[in-house]
Formats: C-alpha cells, sequence, structure tokens
C-alpha cells in the first residue's frame, strides 16, 4: 500500500473532523478549511491509488 493512500486517508479523517467541529461552532472558516483539506485527503488517497495499481500492489 502507497504511503500517499494512507496519507490521504489521515489527511481526510482529520478535514472531516475539523468540517464538523466548525459546523457545531459556527465557525465559517474552520468547516470551509476543513472541506479543503478533507478533498486534499481524498486526491492524495487516490494518487497513491493509482501508484498502487501501476506497481501492481492493488
Amino acid at each position: 500500500m502507497d504511503k500517499d493512500r494512507i496519507d490521504g486517508a489521515l489527511k481526510n479523517a482529520a478535514g472531516s473532523v475539523k468540517e464538523a467541529t466548525g459546523k457545531v461552532l459556527g465557525d465559517t472558516k474552520l468547516e470551509t478549511e476543513g472541506a479543503a483539506e478533507k478533498a486534499a485527503g481524498k486526491v492524495q488517497n487516490a494518487v497513491g491509488g493509482v501508484k498502487d495499481t501501476v506497481r501492481g500492489d492493488a
């Protein structure tokens, strides 16, 4: 499993927590940062998946 998949999954999870916290607190900036972090994590995870596929690890 590629390191990007692990890092992406962690970033996605952290972004989800940040986004949810922002919603609960009514902090739009925190919510937006969380959504952006979550999106970046999904992209990084996808990149890791492609690397795994190319290497034949999938």
